[in-house]
């Protein structure tokens, strides 16, 4: 057992208080939405919580799966996010990695211009005009082009390729191994993490984006589920298909609030089921096992 001094031991005890407060603090409001998607709202701010089974109930999840617009919009979601993390992945690992070699020649004339873009772009009006001439309005290749280069993660990617021993690339080309056979047999295999975690970015940037599908998505049935989630909760405008039967303004006032948070919920369980699994690529060391 580690024998601390008595200021480590204040340290330690008030980094642990922070740290309980800070997941407090993210832990409670997802909590309180969680329960407000089954509690009566009435309850839930007089009581808070309640075990009565009549002040439960899942019509706020019933009327979202009955509900054409919410379920295209969660069907769009996962297209658009899954297409444009593979663009993105695809774009990212083909401009990094040359960037990475050191014979590769005008890399660094090219990284100025790249670089450039983080500090200045064309704006609004110019990005539209340019997606309207190439035909793209009103298509998915609208929503997953225009964002599908990030500059900050093809910096990424090049220094974790720059960081990659070069005794791998020297041993491989005195094997005989071509650029695409070290490509793909050395380099792709050991950058798994890095993949995941721009995969992560990827999905959860374009998960949660709702602009350029507002800009871009004329027709209802193309629009995202948080173009429709933004609908009900900005504008306060729950979908008339939810709510089509004849109900007392209270009961009717209370069905909203729960459609609403019940939405979030839904909208929030991609992600939530994502972290798990992706979060050993983040803790993994990115050289772990290369040399062996």
């Amino acid at each position: 057992m580690e024998n601390h001094s008595k200021t480590d031991k204040t340290l330690l005890f008030s980094n642990k208080i922070i740290l309980v407060l800070l997941v407090l603090i993210v832990l409670l409001p997802l909590l309180y939405i969680l329960l407000a998607s089954f509690l009566d709202p009435n309850v839930l701010l007089s009581k808070g919580f309640s075990l009565n089974p009549s002040d439960w109930s899942l019509e706020g999840y019933k009327r979202i799966l009955q509900d054409e617009l919410m379920i295209k919009g969660f069907i769009n979601s996962v297209l658009y996010s899954v297409g444009f993390t593979i663009v993105t992945i695809i774009i990212t690992i083909f401009a990094a990695y040359p960037l990475s070699l050191d014979g590769f020649k005008g890399k660094n004339v090219i990284m100025i211009f790249f670089l450039i873009t983080m500090f200045f772009n064309g704006g609004l009006i110019p990005t539209y005009l340019v997606v309207k001439d190439l035909g793209m309005l009103n298509t998915i290749w609208s929503i997953i082009l225009p964002g599908a280069i990030s500059v900050w993660n093809i910096i990424l990617a090049r220094t974790f390729f720059k960081g990659l021993p070069k005794e791998l690339f020297e041993a491989a080309k005195i094997d005989g191994a071509s650029e695409l056979k070290i490509f793909l047999k050395i380099v792709l295999p050991l950058s798994k993490p890095i993949i995941f975690v721009i995969a992560l970015y990827a999905f959860v940037g374009q998960w949660n984006s709702y602009f350029d599908a507002m800009i871009y998505l004329e027709d209802q049935e193309l629009h995202p589920l948080q173009l429709v989630l933004r609908s009900i909760l900005i504008q306060n405008q729950v979908q008339p298909g939810m709510i089509s039967d004849q109900l007392a303004m209270a009961e009717l006032s209370k069905l909203a609030e729960k459609i609403k948070y019940a939405s979030i919920v839904i909208s929030s369980l991609p992600l939530l089921i994502m972290y798990p699994f992706f979060q050993k690529y983040f803790e993994k060391g990115v050289m772990v096992g290369s040399l062996k």
